[in-house]
């Protein structure tokens, strides 16, 4: 029989008739199928667990693991008591019970090591293993947590080190779209999708897949399904490029309003400053995206921008003004009102024109470009964030989406 991994997220958990419903979804595959399913904490009750965590300021990670990866254990037991109340074997197992074994960094480990001949174990006296995302157990046993998005990471790596046909990813929304609904109602759901268009959908916005996953849905050639746990409709498939028949020039637009630009103004123009400056971003786990140098008239000093995520923004400031002296600036600013706005798309790479349409539909709704970067398959620029909307409704209109 086939396998067959099936994650729920924390909307599709919210509460014991969703889980009815995800037990009634889950009848219906095992007939055919061994099923993994892979669940979330019901929605809200991790940042729930947080707040405990923050009312006691505590600072310590293998504490916060253990707290934070408690809200799992009631929906697998909830689930796996509905299936057997449905006459369906089910077992529901944490982490540490497959062992499924990381690293020791706590809060975002690493998965090492998934036992196979446990799950097959597992599979001898049960249709189905339901079992808690977003969790691990390191080399000294202690438990971890597998960071944002790590159910997701979960139901992946299960799924790619039992060789499972596929790996269904249930969320509130039935695919992937050409863009955000809310914003365009004409976006329309793609079909099919490759592993790096979604990657950079993911990166520069969208947040239906987080990028960890699908960096290793693609290292093992494992097949993604977007779909919803409330209809009964195909979802968005994501799969290796060469499984494409025809590659869209351009299959969507994203937009992330969570970016903050960075300015530092006067430094001196010559080797080593710009070394100096992300040395300091990467020394304090800042990520930094888009990058824009400009040499000022005079050809002595030069001017750097560059963007990163607004979490980070206070602590960026506080970087920066703390080393002042050594990188010898003249003025530093930061703004938050911006937004990255992002066309994407596997038949860019063998298409002239995407950017000159891009840079004149922005241009045509008087929308200035603060910067730009670029990928083989994507365009991203950044803009004030009050042009949001209309920056993403006329680009979706422009490329025909």
């Amino acid at each position: 029989m086939n396998t067959i991994v099936m994650k729920f997220g924390g909307t599709s958990v919210a509460g014991t008739e969703k889980i009815r419903n995800i037990a009634d979804i889950v009848i219906k595959e095992v007939k055919n199928n061994k099923i993994i399913v892979v669940l979330s904490a019901m929605a809200g009750e991790t940042n729930k667990l947080q707040s405990f965590l923050d009312d006691f300021a505590s600072q310590y990670s293998l504490e916060s693991d253990l707290v934070l990866t408690s809200g799992e254990q009631v929906t697998i037991g909830l689930l796996s008591a509905q299936l057997k109340n449905k006459d369906i074997k089910s077992i529901p197992l944490l982490g540490w019970q497959i062992p499924i074994i990381t690293d020791d960094n706590h809060e975002k480990a690493k998965i090492l090591h998934i036992d196979n001949k446990r799950i097959e174990k597992f599979f001898e006296k049960n249709d189905v293993i339901v079992l808690a995302g977003f969790q691990g157990i390191s080399l000294d046993g202690e438990i971890t947590s597998l960071g944002r998005g790590g159910s997701d990471t979960t139901a992946v790596a299960i799924a790619s080190s039992v060789g499972a046909e596929r790996c269904d990813i249930y969320t509130d929304v039935d695919g992937v779209y050409t863009t955000d609904p809310n914003i365009d109602l004409n976006a329309k759901k793609i079909p099919k999708m490759s592993y790096e268009e979604m990657l950079e959908m993911a990166s520069t916005g969208s947040k239906v897949l987080h990028t960890r996953s699908v960096e290793l849905a693609m290292k093992n050639n494992l097949t993604l399904q977007v779909l919803s746990s409330l209809t009964k409709e195909t979802g968005t498939f994501i799969v290796d490029e060469k499984e494409l028949i025809e590659k869209e020039i351009v299959s969507g637009v994203s937009y992330s309003k969570n970016e903050a630009k960075v300015t530092i103004s006067g430094i001196l123009d010559k080797p080593g400053i710009s070394a100096k400056i992300f040395s300091l971003m990467t020394e304090n786990n800042i990520n930094v995206d888009m990058i824009v140098q400009n040499i000022s008239q005079d050809g002595i000093s030069a001017n750097i921008t560059f963007t990163i995520s607004q979490k980070d923004f206070d602590l960026t400031k506080s970087v920066i003004e703390q080393n002042r002296n050594s990188l010898n600036y003249k003025s530093l600013s930061l703004d938050k009102n911006v937004a990255k706005i992002s066309v994407i798309g596997m038949g860019m790479m063998s298409q002239a024109g995407v950017a000159e349409k891009m840079f004149k539909t922005l241009a045509k709704n008087e929308i200035n470009i603060l910067a730009i970067s670029t990928s083989e398959i994507k365009i991203s620029v950044l803009i004030e964030e009050k042009h949001t909307n209309i920056a993403v409704k006329s680009l979706h209109e422009a490329y025909n989406l």
